[in-house]
């Protein structure tokens, strides 16, 4: 399985606070905490590489690919989203994280706002399973409490999610459906909120745990329902009834 992490990796280089936290950037701590979960190296790309390091090549040879982005969604040109739009209904698996809900991306792939209500006010976040069954859920003891993190409430503005996996509730009582997937094409996305770049929130075994789940999740096509009836050798007129 080849996963990449892509990181606009700006906050990083301009805020001592984000730096303290992520001193070799988000994307390496999440490459890191993967690779020894998934038993795979996880490549890395950044908004400042040519083709924000996502050229034909490095999405061909990527098969899940995790999105972080905060401030700089508008830096992300239109020709690398389209790509990355294609990838996805191909069959390559996204993982979008954070604030990465307002990237370019995403909100291509929801074709909606995806804007939601949201707070810093160092709250205490819960994070319940909603389907205990799912996949992304196993491993993981519930509630996931993060003591402090920035609010995010409803309503957020995507389409109903295919499988809702997690929903968080804060101290200021907000509740919010924070772990939701979608199909699109061949193609599986997952949303998972967890991860503003001012707490340590990519070091939690919890966190990693349930991204390595996702990207293990989001890893595998879709499969439509005709192709669940038909054989690689079937007939083309394989719908026919009458036996001619």
């Amino acid at each position: 399985m080849r996963v990449r992490v892509w990181n606009e990796f700006v906050h990083e280089q301009t805020d001592e606070q984000v730096k303290a936290v992520y001193p070799d950037g988000i994307h390496q701590a999440l490459a890191q905490g993967l690779s020894t979960r998934l038993g795979t190296s996880v490549a890395t790309s950044t908004l400042e590489e040519p083709e924000h390091g996502l050229t034909e090549q490095a999405l061909a040879n990527t098969d899940v690919l995790l999105w972080w982005g905060h401030m700089a969604h508008h830096k992300v040109a239109d020709a690398v989203v389209d790509a990355v739009f294609e990838r996805v209904m191909q069959g390559m698996g996204l993982v979008v994280l954070h604030s990465g809900h307002l990237s370019k991306i995403f909100c291509k792939l929801m074709g909606t706002s995806c804007n939601l209500r949201w707070r810093e006010a160092d709250e205490r976040e819960l994070i319940w399973c909603v389907n205990p069954a799912h996949p992304i859920a196993q491993g993981v003891e519930f509630p996931i409490e993060l003591p402090q993190h920035e609010m995010y409430g409803e309503f957020f503005d995507i389409p109903q999610p295919d499988e809702l996996v997690f929903v968080s509730n804060f101290a200021g009582g907000e509740v919010f459906r924070s772990g939701c997937g979608f199909f699109r094409g061949k193609g599986r996305v997952f949303y998972f909120s967890p991860g503003h770049e001012t707490y340590p929130i990519f070091y939690s075994d919890p966190i990693l745990q349930v991204l390595s789940n996702a990207v293990n999740w989001c890893h595998q096509p879709v499969v439509s329902a005709i192709e669940t009836q038909t054989s690689p050798n079937a007939p083309m007129d394989w719908w026919r009834s009458d036996g001619e």
